[in-house]
């Protein structure tokens, strides 16, 4: 009994925290969210909790748990980097794994895990083999995550010393205190929902995501745990994800730099008993909502991000070239710095688009800040004025048109600026 009401006081204060928002060091970025945390819904099926392990920082939530009933089915999106993290190389093996049981995700900031060797193995092993003992559930079905600093080896023993006390504070409400523990750089918890109405009856879908940095297309770019009372088969629910995954979080850029960490799990624990079907728009809508608002957010809480930008591509000979101009102008250093500058520097545009790679023709293209149009047929246009693109890029969300001129291919993606903001919090990451 004495542990169960330490349990509590320890829960009663980080509500307390979670008001005060102490689990990071930064300011929150100027783009959070106004109100906060949204209200998620509670997830039948899944219980969520949060720890201080001390994995890096003392002081600090930064261990979380998910537990999913028996019955819940698992798909997950991974990065393609050859450096990738061994919890990683793990959730991908462990991925397909058929089971009647549960499901258990546990995840760690302060320490990615990354490029440690044999020793990384070993604490993924550790890691998984007293969650499967403490709570029951099978070792192929523990799926573990890191992220942080790159190259140290993880302390492992504070978090398997952590997960009897994970075990017993699970709360279906917890899913905010799981956001929490994960943020690294992040300035807020991000956090989405979508209530979901379908042939069968209503089901209902939460998401928690972390990302601020090193945030670049090749999977996810981040960590994103994603739940659902649908209950839907493994294979469709893989293909449901994977079919949704490049126009949302593999369309965000915050500097061009992929994670070795990135991993997205979808977790349907069929609570609901609404089953979904493979051609279910509604369901399909309801997870683009929630992918494409997390992703949102973790442009919106780029390293000193203070401009939400969104690249609008069209007329390119094809999609695929379509998102080869829309990332170059994304990535631009040079426009990206301008756009913090509030500068409607338009050439650098003009120069990242030329330098792509993709079809252009320099007599063909238009570009427009907003609805202003900007440039055209190879020169300014005749009535474009230099303080109409000034007093634009005043705003905080600014959106870039580009028209090639081509053909039919179109894509949109989504960055932010670049500040000294951003050198700052990377030049001192490890402080």
């Amino acid at each position: 009994m004495g542990k169960k009401k330490k349990l509590k006081k320890e829960l009663k204060a980080l509500k307390a925290e979670l008001a005060v928002a102490k689990n990071h060091k930064h300011k929150v970025a100027p783009l959070a969210p106004k109100d906060g945390f949204p209200k998620l819904p509670v997830i039948d099926g899944v219980r969520f909790a949060a720890v201080q392990a001390g994995v890096r920082y003392p002081g600090r939530y930064d261990v979380m748990m998910a537990l999913c009933d028996p019955g819940t089915t698992i798909a997950g999106v991974f990065t393609r980097s050859a450096t990738r993290s061994a919890n990683v190389l793990d959730c991908q093996a462990k991925i397909g794994s058929a089971s009647d049981g549960g499901a258990a995700i546990i995840v760690n900031s302060g320490n990615s895990n990354a490029f440690t060797g044999s020793s990384g193995e070993n604490a993924v092993a550790e890691i998984s083999k007293t969650v499967a003992e403490v709570t029951g559930v099978a070792e192929n079905r523990v799926y573990t995550a890191s992220t942080g600093v790159i190259g140290e080896r993880l302390p492992y023993d504070r978090i398997t010393a952590k997960i009897g006390d994970l075990n017993a504070a699970l709360d279906p409400a917890g899913i905010e205190f799981a956001a929490r523990a994960i943020m690294t750089t992040d300035t807020f918890p991000k956090g989405a929902m979508a209530e979901v109405k379908v042939e069968r009856g209503t089901i209902k879908i939460a998401g928690i995501a972390k990302g601020s940095g090193m945030i670049a297309p090749d999977m996810a770019t981040m960590l994103v745990y994603i739940f659902t009372d649908a209950k839907v088969e493994r294979k469709v629910l893989q293909a449901f994800l994977s079919g949704l995954i490049d126009e949302t979080f593999n369309s965000i850029t915050v500097d061009s730099d992929t994670s070795t960490s990135d991993t997205l799990i979808l977790a349907a624990t069929g609570a609901s008993g609404v089953e979904i079907p493979p051609d279910c728009d509604a369901f399909e809508a309801g997870l683009r909502s929630v992918m494409m608002d997390l992703a949102h957010q973790v442009i919106r809480d780029g390293e000193g991000a203070t401009k939400f930008v969104e690249i609008r591509v069209t007329g390119a000979k094809s999609g695929k070239d379509a998102r080869t101009h829309g990332m170059s102008i994304a990535n631009s250093p040079l426009v990206k710095t301008a756009i913090a500058g509030e500068d409607p520097n338009w050439g650098r545009i003009v120069a990242a688009i030329g330098k792509s790679g993709a079809a252009a023709d320099r007599d063909k293209l238009s570009i427009r800040f907003g609805d202003i149009l900007v440039a055209e047929k190879g020169w300014v246009s005749p009535d474009y004025r230099e303080d109409q693109g000034a007093d634009y890029m005043l705003g905080e969300d600014i959106v870039i048109g580009v028209d090639l001129g081509l053909g039919n291919g179109e894509a949109t993606v989504w960055t932010c600026d670049l500040t000294h903001a951003y050198i700052q919090i990377n030049a001192d990451y490890r402080s």
